[in-house]
């Protein structure tokens, strides 16, 4: 990425306005995750014998996490809100409203249906629900939309059966899906243990995807690039502990899929000032920037947009520069990503030429 620095202490324009109208591609970024306390508290009051709130301000404090595991349990409890395929619907329409309103002209959602299915929604009406909601955010808010089905590892082998099952059954398999990934806890979840259901998916035509390096070593990155023949790496929030790894990512072209507020929130990283994020780009990786968890982070795509501009001291050049490692590192064709990348471009002149 090219270095653009701030020639002052002060940015010569505003900024967050710049990025606000920002068109922006998302790669890492998961369907319940995405949530908004609006429709959590809708959800919630739907089903009342569940523990989450219904008042929207209530939601910060329960979203308000103490480590990793605790971030799961929560998040978990969310997902026991998504009990129908309605609940699946209005979710994923409503997650891509916030999304137009960001600029977000195309995201790879991370959707892990295992979680649904396992709640006894009837798999056909899950994939209906997200396909039909695809379509309608598509051409109400012109935000594409395409899924990143993941195993979620705490659950194990059988989950990993059930999500590739998923994934490659011709007969249920969405056509929005273009990737297959691996979520969850890192710690006590080996990443080799899944590859033969990423050799699945791989055969049948799907990216691999999977999360590593976020609470774990530099090794579970490795894993994932040898085991799981991994294209982009989510997080990888400790492959600065291993030059000989940063060399690889930077020689291979392989996008780290960097969360800085959400490392923050589940302490994987103690401050944003200690984030790796400039080691990253200093090494010549690939980074883009996602939101993760949103609503449950209390962040979104923008103001992750600037967090990085001030963690790397960008100015309007360097952030359009960083939305277009997105557009690069996205599973989009080479139309699109042609035309968002010369959209990028356009509203960069036109922002600075005003």
């Amino acid at each position: 990425m090219t270095d653009h620095r701030f020639e002052s202490a002060a940015a010569p324009r505003d900024l967050h306005a710049f990025i606000a109208g920002l068109p922006k591609a998302e790669l890492h970024v998961h369907h319940v995750g995405s949530a908004s306390p609006r429709i959590v508290s809708e959800l919630a009051a739907r089903h009342a014998d569940s523990k989450v709130p219904t008042d929207p301000e209530a939601l910060t404090d329960f979203f308000t996490f103490t480590d990793f595991a605790h971030f799961i349990d929560v998040y978990l409890s969310v997902v026991d809100l998504i009990r129908t395929p309605e609940d699946v619907r209005l979710l994923t329409y409503e997650v891509a409203r916030d999304m137009a309103r960001q600029q977000v002209r195309y995201a790879e959602l991370t959707v892990t249906p295992w979680s649904s299915t396992r709640r006894n929604i009837d798999e056909r009406g899950f994939m209906d629900a997200i396909e039909d909601a695809r379509k309608a955010a598509e051409a109400d808010f012109g935000t594409v939309l395409r899924w990143c089905f993941d195993i979620p590892g705490e659950a194990g082998l059988e989950a990993a059966e059930e999500t590739v099952r998923l994934a490659t059954d011709d007969r249920l398999r969405p056509e929005g899906l273009v990737s297959f990934g691996l979520g969850g806890p890192e710690i006590g979840v080996p990443r080799p243990q899944f590859k033969p259901y990423f050799d699945r998916a791989v055969a049948a035509g799907l990216r691999s995807v999977p999360h590593a390096g976020e609470t774990t070593g530099p090794e579970t990155v490795w894993d994932a690039l040898t085991h799981l023949r991994a294209e982009r790496i989510g997080h990888g929030t400790n492959s600065f502990r291993d030059p000989k790894l940063l060399a690889h990512l930077a020689e291979r072209r392989v996008p780290l899929e960097v969360c800085p507020t959400s490392n923050i929130a589940t302490r994987a990283v103690a401050t944003l000032d200690e984030h790796p994020v400039r080691q990253f780009v200093e090494a010549g990786v690939l980074v883009t920037i996602n939101s993760d968890d949103p609503p449950m982070f209390g962040t979104d795509l923008n103001n992750e947009y600037a967090v990085a501009a001030r963690l790397l001291d960008l100015d309007e050049r360097g952030v359009a520069e960083l939305a277009k490692n997105a557009v690069e590192a996205s599973f989009l064709d080479a139309s699109g990503t042609a035309l968002l990348a010369a959209e990028i471009d356009t509203y960069t002149a036109r922002w600075l030429s005003s």
